[in-house]
């Protein structure tokens, strides 16, 4: 019975983990498609702006664009700290 329980609690969480992959990329896709996001690849990570915001700089560009798009909704469009 626990093997079952903790099957499930993996199926759940994978099927939570794809429905929230699918909807950032939807958004990055659109502002794509809208032309109102960049990216860049510099010494320090992955800058990452919308409409002509700088909302993240991070080491990979998955988790750029992941971060991003938390600014972008909470509204924080603090600096990202460059990494040394």
């Amino acid at each position: 019975m626990l093997a079952i329980t903790r099957e499930n609690v993996r199926s759940e969480a994978a099927k939570l983990a794809d429905k929230e992959d699918a909807t950032l990329w939807r958004w990055f896709s659109e502002l794509y498609e809208e032309g109102r996001i960049r990216w860049c690849r510099s010494a320090h990570g992955w800058l990452v702006s919308v409409d002509h915001r700088h909302l993240a700089t991070e080491p990979d560009f998955d988790a750029a664009i992941r971060v991003s798009r938390e600014r972008y909704y909470s509204g924080r469009l603090k600096r990202a700290e460059l990494r040394r």
